[in-house]
């Protein structure tokens, strides 16, 4: 389909805006969800491979209910990453529209988002936007949901599926859903009252196959899934090492998926020396001072740090949650530009951004889950696979799995390389999941009774695919029962309810009412520091926790003994329905204690066997738990000042006495303590030894200091 055959169904904007960036047909499946009815506000699912062309079609439905029918529109994704990435694409193509992201505090109704026309959410904070009561829902025409596959996920998908059957049922928009990988997409589509794309166009053509023995195996379909041998490039033995030498053979660029962090740092640093011989003296220039930015992420670079730092220069990387985003923006942006060769990831980043390479090949498909190996599902192997092939750059792309023996050829080909991607199965009928859902129904006011919310559950995918009311019934019963005995909700009237006051802080907070008691029951226990920190650690927003050093064991053992009159530290509430454990909790907060006691990124690393990323993903989530504890403290009237003191060194890592000291901005905890040490202990010490500051940190910097004291 020519693009100018759609002149006069779609505002001119829209068009010279594709134009302009030199699209002139549509891909198979945007012209199948243009024909089923994009333009005229039909729902529409599209499950058609990466690089197809699902983004356009969101894209023409987001500007198309601006421009049309002067509506709002919201895209929503799974991942901070990807909605940044939509965001700038949409921004570049539309400047015009007033578009804008939101991904961060999920206190807060954000009045100021009303002004804008277009807005790219995280699953999690269009969720926090409902339950903070915005008053401009019945302006959005167009709702898109990205990676709707998700829903098959067990932490993130019953939010999303939440959301999708709000918005379904309390706003008029059209729905898009977007997917690279649906088994059931019939179904899907069903549910959502939508009109389905299905397609395997892909504008890259993609070879699956198999490494064996220096060989690959492809699909072919000529001969009837057959597959095809091809001998590769190179002459090592080790599969990692000869699929690395057959792409750079070919000038090409490499993603190797691992199943743990520890695996991609190994693996990065067994290809090191076979790419760094291949680039040449411009690449290594520039690969240098990337290098040097990895290495200067923290004010004092840890062994992590310099051990990217180090391969980043030799043209390779490790990329996978223990890296600070601002290493993560580093590696990915010189990837983008051809300068890293190789990348060894953890299996998240193929949900993430958008990170095309040549080749791409899955080490493990094997991981240890939960006490036990499990096979990753094809859903996610096709995930990745995803990755390979850039529509810029390579006419086709590959995507292989490593057979450690021959036998295994057959045995993976069949349950990957020619198997269907599994059905999506919602995760919304256990109680634990469904809790924090209910009390937020009945604090937003959108539902008040238990026939209502069993109505809602019926029109969720939940009760889409299961339809089992009884089942359903039992849930809510239960929930409510729970809320009403932690003084969460009150019945007002035969089973109809309404929040407390306490109830409706817990849903605006966004933490789990589970958490929320556990902290408002044990809020006048916290006899210091510890036990102030165990109390937010040990919360379902905490984990993973920590392993469990030999010093927290045996603190945790003596804070029992000391205080055993208090259950704080003997009578654990069950904090998941998993495995829990109170001593990794309490692990954790003696990081956190390190952490408030300035003791260095490394050694905290180094003692708790984490990583950077990891620390400071846990000071970030600390931060808030702190924060929820000290609002709920001030509902329950219990002291709080020492929480506030310590929300700020947590912030800051800092001891007690730099509290004063970093009231001012260029002032974190590593100039703090250099203030300190010489004698600069407060502000006031500041605007009275201004030449002795200036002497300590020179002129920029001493300036933007001393004009906030002036």
């Amino acid at each position: 389909m020519d693009l100018h055959s759609i002149k006069g169904k779609l505002p001119n904007e829209i068009i010279e805006s594709i134009s302009s960036r030199g699209i002139k047909e549509f891909t198979p499946p945007q012209e199948s969800a243009i024909e089923k009815g994009l333009l005229t506000g039909e729902n529409i699912v599209v499950a058609s491979p990466t690089a197809s062309g699902k983004t356009l079609v969101a894209e023409i439905a987001c500007a198309n209910a601006v421009l049309s029918k002067n509506k709002k529109a919201v895209y929503i994704a799974p991942m901070r990453a990807l909605v940044l990435e939509k965001f700038n694409e949409f921004k570049e193509a539309y400047p015009y529209i007033r578009s804008t992201i939101s991904i961060g505090d999920l206190d807060a109704n954000d009045q100021w988002l009303q002004g804008y026309e277009v807005l790219f959410v995280s699953t999690e904070k269009f969720d926090s936007l409902l339950r903070h009561g915005i008053n401009w829902l019945d302006r959005i025409g167009c709702v898109v949901f990205d990676e709707i596959h998700m829903l098959d996920d067990a932490s993130r998908g019953p939010t999303l599926e939440v959301l999708i059957t709000k918005l379904a049922n309390t706003c008029d928009a059209q729905i898009i859903a977007l997917s690279a990988t649906i088994g059931n997409a019939v179904e899907l589509a069903k549910w959502l009252n939508a009109k389905l794309v299905v397609s395997e166009y892909r504008p890259v053509k993609l070879k699956k196959g198999i490494e064996h023995n220096g060989k690959a195996y492809f699909l072919d379909e000529r001969y009837a899934g057959e597959p095809e041998e091809e001998e590769l490039g190179g002459t090592s033995p080790i599969p990692e090492i000869r699929v690395l030498e057959d792409t750079l053979e070919r000038k090409k660029q490499v993603l190797f998926f691992y199943s743990t962090k520890r695996n991609a740092e190994a693996g990065a640093t067994k290809l090191a020396e076979h790419v760094e011989k291949r680039l040449t003296a411009g690449e290594k220039e520039q690969l240098s001072a990337i290098g040097e930015s990895v290495l200067n992420v923290l004010d004092r670079p840890t062994d992590q740090c310099e051990k990217l730092s180090k391969l980043v220069k030799r043209g390779v990387a490790f990329h996978h949650a223990g890296l600070m985003n601002g290493q993560r923006a580093l590696i990915e942006n010189a990837f983008k530009n051809n300068l890293i060769k190789a990348l060894c990831s953890t299996t998240t980043l193929g949900y993430g951004v958008n990170l095309p390479a040549h080749t791409v090949l899955i080490r493990d498909v094997t991981r240890y889950d939960n006490g036990s190996n499990e096979m990753m599902s094809v859903n996610e192997v096709l995930q990745l696979f995803g990755r390979a092939g850039r529509p810029k750059y390579d006419t086709e792309g590959r995507a292989l799995l490593i057979a450690p023996y021959k036998e295994r050829v057959a045995e993976l080909y069949k349950n990957y390389i020619l198997a269907s991607p599994e059905d999506i199965e919602s995760k919304l009928g256990i109680i634990p999941v469904l809790r924090t859902h209910v009390l937020s129904f009945i604090a937003e006011n959108f539902l008040n009774d238990k026939k209502a919310i069993h109505k809602f559950l019926m029109k969720s995918f939940y009760g889409f695919q299961y339809g089992n009311e009884k089942h359903i019934k039992n849930l809510i019963d239960e929930i409510t029962k729970d809320l009403t005995e932690y003084e969460f909700i009150e019945e007002v009237e035969k089973e109809t309810y309404k929040a407390t006051k306490i109830g409706k802080r817990v849903s605006e907070l966004y933490i789990d009412p589970l958490s929320a008691r556990w902290m408002l029951n044990v809020l006048e226990q916290t006899n210091d520091i510890i036990g102030n920190l165990y109390m937010v650690c040990n919360t379902l927003e905490m984990k993973p926790y920590v392993r469990a050093t030999e010093e927290a064991e045996g603190m945790f053992a003596a804070y029992r003994f000391i205080f055993k009159d208090k259950k704080i530290y003997n009578e654990f509430e069950r904090m998941d329905y998993g495995a829990y454990d109170p001593v990794r909790a309490f692990s954790t907060a003696l990081m956190l204690k390190d952490w408030i006691e300035e003791l260095r990124e490394q050694d905290i690393v180094k003692k708790y066997r984490t990583t950077p990323g990891e620390v400071f993903s846990k000071l970030s989530n600390a931060d808030w738990m702190i924060y929820s504890a000290t609002e709920l403290a001030k509902l329950a009237h219990k002291p709080l000042h020492d929480l506030i003191d310590l929300r700020v060194r947590i912030r800051y890592g800092i001891k007690e006495e730099l509290l004063d000291l970093v009231r001012l901005q260029q002032i974190g905890r590593v100039r703090a303590r250099t203030l300190y040490i010489n004698g600069i202990r407060t502000v006031a010490d500041i605007r009275n030894n201004k030449d002795k500051v200036s002497r300590i940190f020179g002129k920029e910097i001493s300036s933007k200091i001393l004009s906030q004291v002036e």
